[in-house]
């Protein structure tokens, strides 16, 4: 049924939407079998967790890690260096952060900016006007790519207002003249697919129940 239902979703996507499949939660053999499928690209909320799949995981050169978890400076390093993308820079000041270690180590990571367009005290993010009165200064930082914006939608809205909060994020990644925007969840990723997501993120629909 898992398979099944990856390859559903996958038939459906539009061309330009990517399936990040979300494993935090999931074991290493869960991994390999949808990798198997041809998915590449694996998203970890816990930077130890994701350490410890990818020592079991073998053969999948080509699969690329997402860090989508709330970001903690001591775990800065260690995301930079081992993830390709990370979904969810929630500060200037970690934009910073990030930069420092890149340059460091000498490593270009891929970065999406999370922005909260809606009061709720469960997400993190820029709002809009700290984004704006900030870019200018973003994009003088070096070191990191920024290739998007991410969003998480609260719980509980009903279908059009994720569509409208997405159609949100869509209109402020494009007057930054930025591709990608990660957004879109296993309850939501169809409204954020019409609204012109790039990215979704989706873990149960996939994948079926965590083991925690």
């Amino acid at each position: 049924m898992k398979e099944f239902n990856y390859l559903e979703i996958k038939k459906i996507l539009p061309e330009n939407v990517n399936l990040l499949a979300v494993s935090k939660g999931f074991l290493s053999e869960d991994i390999e079998n949808i990798y198997r499928l041809g998915q590449n690209d694996f998203g970890e909320s816990k930077v130890q967790e994701a350490l410890t799949k990818s020592i079991f995981i073998r053969n999948t050169k080509d699969l690329k890690w997402h860090f989508i978890g709330r970001i903690q400076s001591n775990k800065i390093r260690k995301i930079v260096k081992h993830f390709d993308f990370i979904h969810s820079v929630d500060s200037y000041q970690k934009l910073l952060k990030i930069s420092t270690v890149a340059n460091e180590i000498k490593k270009t990571p891929k970065l999406m900016i999370q922005v909260k367009l809606a009061n709720d005290p469960d997400k993190g993010g820029l709002f809009y006007q700290e984004l704006i009165n900030k870019w200018d200064q973003i994009q003088q930082i070096q070191g990191i790519e920024i290739i998007g914006l991410m969003t998480i939608n609260p719980k509980g809205l009903s279908s059009r207002q994720n569509l409208r909060l997405f159609k949100e994020c869509r209109l402020i990644a494009d007057s930054l003249k930025l591709k990608e925007c990660s957004m879109g969840m296993s309850q939501d990723w169809e409204e954020a697919v019409e609204a012109g997501s790039t990215w979704i993120r989706l873990g149960s629909l996939i994948f079926g129940k965590r083991f925690n």
